[in-house]
């Protein structure tokens, strides 16, 4: 058979647009960043094997409606996450994020809730076990040397255990109780887990593909032993931090099995997730039925979730509040088109403390000076925070500008938006 060669391109592909509007939190750049990372981590498990087999050709065209065809809901797996975003350093190191939330406390669920798990998937290497058996059931199961964490999902049914606490958090599927039977995986289910299986969520990455896009067939490959086709996804726009997205797709059945981003700067990539090993078999029934270990500390999710906020309802802000909010700060809007859109807040007029204020902001100002960058323009002046994918300006007035593009781009769109 003729081996496929990387000549296949669909400049003008219009696989659909990216959403025109994206949520955006305000200062919080190194949790928004983590934020982007475990949804970007969700899209498609994958890791590269060796080997280049022989395949027939295919046009990227052919190749993206494989991947859009393919309905494959049964499979198991191992998936290695490996991600280097280059996040800033934050005071007290990565356990920041999970003490912050509760680390330690498991008696009340803190240390299986789902977000707090999500957070560690950020940066480091990571090894997860997978199982998926339709949209009723499902499995991952986040390994490390010390712990296990698990998210279970069984019909109207979901579970979080963290043995490191023993701590397990029953909750009941969303719409399990209104419609008898529950049909879409739980929202606040990570990853693959969300509403998906690992196909579905390649979709969504091949949605951006258009005018703003190169997409092409470089190849081919062994992952997770699978002959795989290599589909290779390029900025056209010069400003995208992005370099490429290499996405190995399964040759039998289309399922997307290796996804590996590489910024334009260079080096190892940003997010490299993959299959070192998968079974598309229905899973053992087993796979899905969870028991809480003996001395476990069990949590009822669904009375906790109604609890809080009654308990902090105080500290909520009302709709009224959120709307005067919004209004304040102009709304959310976006820049541009494809890879170089930029989500901007309009501020209030008050911008972030200074190294040099005096008081408690001082402190607060020397930090922030430690890991974002000083920069003028037309504009003003603001600070950019940097990461190797997502870059953030935020001017002395407040307003925020976001997105996966370098720099100057965000300085180019703050000087005429002046």
């Amino acid at each position: 058979m003729p081996r496929n060669e990387p000549t296949q391109v669909t400049d003008g592909w219009d696989g659909g647009r990216s959403p025109g509007r994206r949520k955006a939190v305000r200062y919080a750049v190194p949790v928004a960043v983590a934020g982007v990372a475990a949804a970007t981590i969700g899209l498609v498990p994958a890791f590269a094997g060796s080997g280049s087999p022989d395949l027939p050709k295919i046009s990227a065209q052919d190749l993206i409606a494989k991947v859009a065809k393919s309905d494959v809901q049964q499979l198991s797996g191992t998936v290695r996450v490996s991600t280097d975003l280059g996040l800033p350093s934050l005071p007290g190191g990565a356990g920041g994020f999970g003490g912050a939330q509760g680390g330690g406390k498991g008696g009340d669920g803190a240390s299986a809730a789902p977000q707090n798990k999500l957070m560690e998937l950020a940066s480091g290497a990571h090894t997860l076990r997978v199982a998926a058996d339709g949209p009723e059931k499902q499995r991952v199961s986040i390994v490390d040397k010390a712990a296990e964490y698990s998210l279970v999902h069984n019909g109207n049914e979901v579970w979080a255990y963290d043995s490191g606490s023993n701590t397990a958090v029953h909750s009941t599927a969303p719409d399990a109780g209104r419609h008898g039977k529950q049909h879409r995986a739980p929202k606040d289910l990570p990853g693959g887990l969300k509403d998906a299986t690992p196909q579905d969520l390649a979709k969504q990455a091949l949605k951006a593909a258009g005018d703003t896009t190169s997409v092409t067939v470089d190849g081919t490959a062994k992952v997770a032993g699978r002959d795989a086709y290599q589909l290779l996804i390029k900025p056209k726009q010069a400003a995208s931090t992005v370099g490429s997205i290499r996405v190995a797709v399964d040759a039998a059945n289309g399922v997307p099995l290796k996804f590996t981003l590489t910024p334009k700067s260079g080096g190892a990539a940003a997010i490299d997730v993959g299959y070192t090993n998968v079974d598309f078999a229905k899973p053992a029934a087993s796979t899905f039925a969870f028991t809480p270990p003996k001395g476990a500390k069990v949590v009822d999710g669904d009375k906790a979730r109604a609890k809080t906020p009654r308990e902090h309802g105080k500290d909520l802000p009302s709709h009224k509040d959120v709307k005067g909010l919004k209004k304040d700060m102009g709304g959310l809007n976006v820049l541009g088109k494809g890879w170089t859109s930029i989500a901007t807040i309009k501020g209030d007029g008050s911008g972030l403390p200074s190294g040099k204020d005096q008081g408690a902001g001082g402190d607060a100002g020397k930090f922030l000076d430690s890991i974002g960058e000083k920069v003028h323009g037309s504009f003003g002046s603001g600070r950019v925070f940097s990461t190797r994918l997502v870059n953030a300006l935020i001017t002395d007035h407040g307003t925020v500008y976001v997105g996966a593009v370098d720099k100057q781009a965000l300085i180019d769109a703050a000087n005429a938006a002046k």
